[in-house]
């Protein structure tokens, strides 16, 4: 499939500044929102002196930095604002391996914020590992809650031979990963607006999933897990993909839990679910401590950490033998 053929004007000028961006050399790697803060506050009240700065930073510029062609077309698209006299970019552009993925610029306050950072970074290297440590076939996989489309494009270049369906219920997720497809130039992936699975058919040999994992009194799309804690939504996705797995398919999917009394609330939710003699798994906890900024906001008087952890479920098919132990703590 050709994205480029579906991209609406405004998204084919982002299309067109990736491949100027990506022309440059351009490279960047996004931080949590905390380090991006510290950073920019060295710089407070400066004006961005390079397209690092204005696309990765979200530092506001004074025109002329770009040619008054490409300023005002990306103006008419809507991806730069005019504040007291300088410019500001809507969005970021981050680096990937070789690819660039545009996403929400910072801060990421918009209820249909599209965010990419270190989580980004942690869940493209569990789709890596598991890709290079599983022979499976994959004919078909999705990204559930696709964002910026990571997932299914890292699915997508290491298949070409797969069906790829990226899914979001995030309108804005869904235009940026068509931008982030056609810039990879991959053509196997198609992109569909779905509640997890609810609006999609069929059975898929690799389900991969990186889903917002806190409770945020805002419900930003891509912060808020709903439930006390922000487990509700990856509770959601293991329910509903595991009897969509094909034999011999694995659900993969990067979340955070938070910890409470030593307790991992999220492997005591999940574990019972998987009792069934259909399914081997794994479970470790990749970092045992992020954002520990967000023990300081209401909600989380009770939590000690917050860890972010790896489910893969494999549907145990002929030819399969065995199931897997499963594992807490660190791999």
């Amino acid at each position: 499939m050709n994205q480029e053929e579906h991209l609406g004007a405004a998204d084919l000028a982002l299309l067109q500044l990736g491949r100027r961006l990506q022309a440059d050399g351009y490279r960047f790697i996004t931080p949590t929102p905390l380090t991006h803060q510290r950073v920019n506050d060295r710089s407070f009240g400066q004006s961005a002196r390079t397209l690092r700065e204005v696309f990765g930073w979200s530092r506001p510029f004074e025109p002329g930095l770009l040619s008054v062609d490409e300023q005002r077309q990306l103006q008419q698209a809507g991806v730069l604002d005019e504040c007291n006299g300088r410019l500001k970019s809507h969005v970021r552009w981050s680096s990937l391996d070789d690819l660039l993925f545009v996403h929400s610029g910072y801060p990421t306050d918009a209820a249909d914020a599209v965010f990419f950072g270190p989580d980004t970074y942690r869940f493209a290297q569990l789709i890596h590992d598991h890709l290079q440590h599983s022979f499976a076939p994959i004919r078909r996989a999705v990204d559930i809650g696709c964002g910026a489309g990571v997932g299914a494009i890292l699915i997508a270049r290491a298949r070409r031979e797969a069906e790829v369906l990226a899914v979001d219920i995030n309108p804005l997720a869904l235009r940026m990963t068509a931008v982030n497809v056609a810039l990879a130039e991959v053509a196997n992936v198609s992109i569909e607006a779905s509640d997890v699975l609810q609006d999609v058919d069929g059975q898929f040999d690799l389900i991969v999933a990186n889903p917002p994992y806190m409770a945020d009194p805002a419900e930003r799309a891509y912060r808020h897990g709903g439930g006390a804690l922000g487990a509700q939504l990856s509770l959601r996705i293991v329910e509903q993909a595991l009897y969509r797995l094909t034999p011999g398919g694995s659900l993969v999917l990067y979340t955070g839990v938070a910890m409470i009394d030593g307790i991992d609330p999220f492997l005591d939710a999940v574990a019972p679910r998987l009792e069934s003699p259909m399914f081997g798994w794994t479970y470790h906890e990749i970092d045992p401590d992020v954002f520990g900024e967000e023990l300081l906001t209401p909600g989380y008087q009770r939590v000690e950490r917050i860890a972010v952890v790896a489910l893969i479920v494999t549907r145990i098919g002929p030819g399969i033998g065995g199931t897997v132990t499963a594992s807490a703590g660190a791999p």
